[in-house]
């Protein structure tokens, strides 16, 4: 059995980070260990939620790790804090990477052409350089134009556009990246990716769901990670995290009693398992 850790907070009310990540990437039958970079009572669309910084205790953790012997088959970073924790997920890339082993990095930490809240133009910059450090990236267009340090354009772009972002990413260092949330075509939207050794760009589409939901963006990363740890190739990993999304979205849309603050991935799981049977 293939092992990953992946690195984010956890939100203990709210299907994300880590509570949609550690079940979805165990269901797809991938031992999954977890490092919590904060402990969060809901996610931030809750008011008056509480929050614990765990940075302190990473580093002894991996240490810990290290002294065991303990290594991975993937490691999978998903939202990170602070330009300290990049420091530290940094460092703990350089102890952990093997030869046969991926970095996949989700750089979450900005949509709709705005960084989140508490994120400067300065931790974009550091972000891109983790990125360096990755094999595969999956940013939206708003945080590649962040990395990258360009002007962010909305829905005013081409394929040459989205193709020239691409190669400038892995150009950062990593092998392969790929643009969630493009759409060149009303009514669709997806990712197109781009691998730096092949020079081979690939792209897959769904139909756009008339509806937004918090942690979807988590959801589909794990879906991605969990794919490519039962040997999928990067495009087939995309289209399972992709069509996985949206039936979960669908799950949701079509539930009397769904919960506000994000999908319904539990009902899903037994459709994203069907997606990676061979």
């Amino acid at each position: 059995m293939k092992r990953v850790v992946t690195i984010q907070d956890i939100s203990c009310v709210g299907k994300c980070s880590l509570t949609v990540a550690l079940p979805i990437i165990s269901a797809m039958g991938v031992e999954t260990s977890v490092i919590p970079t904060a402990v969060l009572s809901t996610h931030t669309m809750f008011k008056n939620f509480t929050f614990r910084d765990l940075t302190q205790d990473i580093v002894p953790i991996c240490e810990h790790w290290k002294n065991e012997g303990i290594t991975f088959d993937a490691i999978y970073t998903g939202y990170l804090g602070s330009k300290e924790q990049l420091i530290i997920v940094s460092d703990m890339f350089d102890k952990f990477k093997t030869d046969n082993n991926l970095i996949i990095v989700d750089p979450v930490m900005a949509d709709n052409g705005k960084l989140y809240p508490g994120f400067t133009e300065e931790f974009a910059k550091d972000m891109a350089k983790l990125c360096g450090k990755a094999d595969i990236i999956l940013p939206n267009l708003t945080e590649a134009s962040f990395m990258l340090g360009v002007d962010y354009v909305g829905n005013n772009y081409d394929r040459d556009y989205i193709k020239n972002m691409l190669v400038q990413l892995t150009n950062l260092g990593c092998r392969k990246s790929a643009i969630t949330g493009v759409s060149f075509e009303e009514g669709k939207v997806g990712i197109m990716g781009y691998d730096s050794l092949t020079k081979e760009y690939f792209e897959y589409y769904n139909e756009l769901q008339p509806v937004s939901y918090h942690g979807t963006g988590d959801i589909f990363a794990s879906a991605v990670v969990g794919a490519l740890m039962n040997d999928f190739d990067l495009l087939n990993s995309l289209r399972i995290g992709a069509d996985y999304v949206v039936s979960c979205i669908k799950n949701t849309m079509n539930d009397n009693n769904s919960r506000w603050y994000g999908v319904n991935f539990e009902k899903s799981i037994p459709e994203l398992i069907e997606m990676i049977k061979k």
